[in-house]
């Protein structure tokens, strides 16, 4: 009875003494430019052009410290536009943020692993590598209202292993990715 009785005193205490989480949600459609690495190099195609637009969405939570997002992204012709071809790159990040969580200017760093997709395709030929990778990056939320922010960041994104294109190489794919979005906070 008495061991029963402290362990439900301690239980009471360590309800009572807890802390609400203080972790903020965030969505943030965004549109890219990618640069650097394989991105847009147009490697001896006639007629190419560099197309470096991407486009995707970042979800996740921001705690006063740390916290998680999850980002997607999809760049349409990212080798290049050249006629009679197709190609893409998809990416699906989940990465650990550490910065500041409050405040109007939250500054933050980011390190994650996830899936980098190329796709490449002509006629005759066609590829499609789902690859593990990593990025690492750096950004900044101004926020403009309450729960409105504008987010801006630089990623580098890189393949662990090597990727099939067999028309391009067979190489680690790795490129830059610089992004600006509206961040919705709730």
């Amino acid at each position: 009875m008495k061991v029963t009785t402290v362990l439900l005193f301690c239980a009471c205490a360590l309800a009572i003494s807890a802390v609400p989480a203080q972790a903020e949600g965030f969505i943030t459609p965004f549109i890219g430019y990618n640069f650097g690495g394989d991105s847009g190099n147009c490697p001896a195609i006639n007629d190419c052009s560099t197309k470096r637009t991407n486009y995707g969405v970042s979800i996740g939570e921001m705690g006063s410290l740390l916290g998680i997002e999850e980002d997607l992204s999809f760049a349409k012709h990212f080798f290049g536009d050249a006629p009679n071809s197709d190609n893409s790159v998809f990416s699906a990040m989940t990465n650990l943020l550490v910065g500041v969580g409050v405040g109007p200017v939250r500054p933050y760093a980011l390190a994650g692993v996830g899936l980098i997709r190329p796709h490449v395709s002509s006629p005759g030929f066609s590829s499609d590598n789902n690859a593990f990778g990593w990025d690492l990056g750096v950004g900044l939320t101004v926020s403009v209202a309450p729960h409105v922010g504008i987010r801006g960041d630089v990623r580098h994104l890189h393949t662990f292993q090597d990727v099939d294109l067999s028309l391009l190489s067979s190489e680690r794919l790795d490129f830059f990715r610089a992004s600006l979005g509206v961040a919705l906070r709730f």
